[in-house]
């Protein structure tokens, strides 16, 4: 029961303000698709994203901003032409934290298992 309680204790340290950036980055469907265009397009161009949705240049700015802000993606300026490129990497925390979600399911059901052993054992 000990182990179960470190890993709480190690989900309750993670850092809750970037896991909420990347949640809240990923949550809206447009951004969703912004990242899938970038990871099996490469970097493009903002203008060249926005042409593939039926919303303003501006709103489309804004989704970038978020995703930008919860380091998803990285901009670069050549020329004129600004660059957005994905960052899968930064994906990671949602990982670790489904990781110890899973871990802690894993010990919760080790711990359920024990006891129907020992009750088992002591009839």
């Amino acid at each position: 029961m000990k182990r179960y309680l470190l890993f709480i204790h190690m989900v309750e340290q993670e850092s809750h303000e970037r896991l909420t950036a990347v949640f809240k980055a990923a949550s809206d469907p447009t951004r969703r698709e912004i990242l899938t265009l970038l990871a099996q397009h490469g970097p493009l161009k903002v203008t060249e994203i926005a042409g593939r949705f039926d919303i303003s240049l501006n709103a489309i700015s804004k989704h970038i901003k978020v995703l930008e802000q919860a380091n998803l993606v990285t901009r670069r300026t050549e020329w004129r032409d600004h660059l957005i490129e994905v960052q899968l990497d930064r994906l990671q925390v949602m990982n670790h934290w489904f990781d110890d979600l899973r871990s802690i399911w894993a010990l919760r059901l080790e711990a359920l298992e024990t006891l129907l052993t020992e009750q088992e054992t002591a009839k």
